[in-house]
């Protein structure tokens, strides 16, 4: 199986201190893979390096065999996310939101036109298209972001806590729609959540990052079995500590410090 993301023996220092430290994993082309870990655990400054925002002290990445460091903006066309808070402009319709995203990555018209249509109906609010994003929920506004990430028809889709905050119909109905994506076009999809039972609901495998290093690594089943838990929340604490964490960064924080600056070099 070819590999989406490929991390070996990747390194992050700021000063004398080791944010990420020496570490290796891989996803694979069309897995459903999550990246867990609690607060100030690497994560972030990890995701950073992937999607191009951040250079390496010290190891290899390649994102769909392009590397970030050296060919950004391959990787950035490869790519798509969803932040974890809210990236829309609500004085935009829904049809202008998708637009303004496909302008920045050059699409023609007929594209354009094409496309919106298409993703719009994929998530059910071709209906609305010439709502104003302010009058929607917050499920229908994830479910536009969804779609508006998928408008340069990424090969990678990194999704950032996507149903924080969401009721629990809302979540189901969240993860349905990127379940079907990944069935259907094979889209390798990369999320953070700290919801342990959506990790171990639709991710294939899953990697705990703790104190900048890799604690575990495989399927849900494999690492409750390993960590000799009940279920994948008893695994997490057993293997991460009891210890509240100060509140940090979400997973992908920094991306929506650095959105506008992805915006610039496009």
């Amino acid at each position: 199986m070819e590999k989406a993301i490929d991390i070996k023996n990747l390194t992050r220092k700021f000063g004398d201190f080791t944010a990420v430290d020496n570490i290796t994993f891989s996803v694979e082309e069309g897995e459903i893979f999550a990246f867990l870990g609690p607060n100030g655990a690497g994560k972030s400054t990890t995701i950073k390096m992937i999607t191009t925002l951040l250079h390496p002290t010290g190891g290899n990445i390649t994102v769909a065999d392009k590397n970030p460091a050296k060919n950004p903006d391959a990787v950035r066309r490869s790519i798509g996310i969803v932040f974890q808070d809210p990236s829309l402009d609500d004085d935009l319709t829904a049809q202008e939101n998708m637009d303004f995203h496909a302008i920045l990555y050059g699409l023609s018209s007929s594209d354009r036109k094409e496309r919106v249509e298409k993703l719009l109906r994929l998530v059910e609010l071709y209906d609305r298209r010439n709502s104003l994003v302010r009058e929607f929920s917050g499920g229908m506004k994830r479910r536009l972001e969804i779609a508006r990430s998928l408008i340069h028809e990424p090969k990678v889709l990194f999704l950032d806590e996507p149903t924080l905050g969401l009721d629990p119909q809302t979540r189901n109905h969240i993860w349905n729609y990127i379940a079907d994506l990944n069935k259907n076009t094979g889209m390798t999809i990369f999320f953070t959540t700290h919801y342990m039972d959506e990790a171990a609901r639709n991710a294939r495998r899953i990697a705990i990052i703790d104190k900048g290093t890799i604690v575990s690594m495989g399927t849900p089943r494999e690492i409750i079995s390993e960590a000799g838990a009940d279920n994948l929340e008893d695994a997490f604490i057993k293997l991460t500590g009891h210890v509240i964490r100060e509140e940090g960064a979400g997973a992908l924080d920094h991306l929506r410090r650095g959105a506008r600056m992805w915006g610039r070099r496009r």
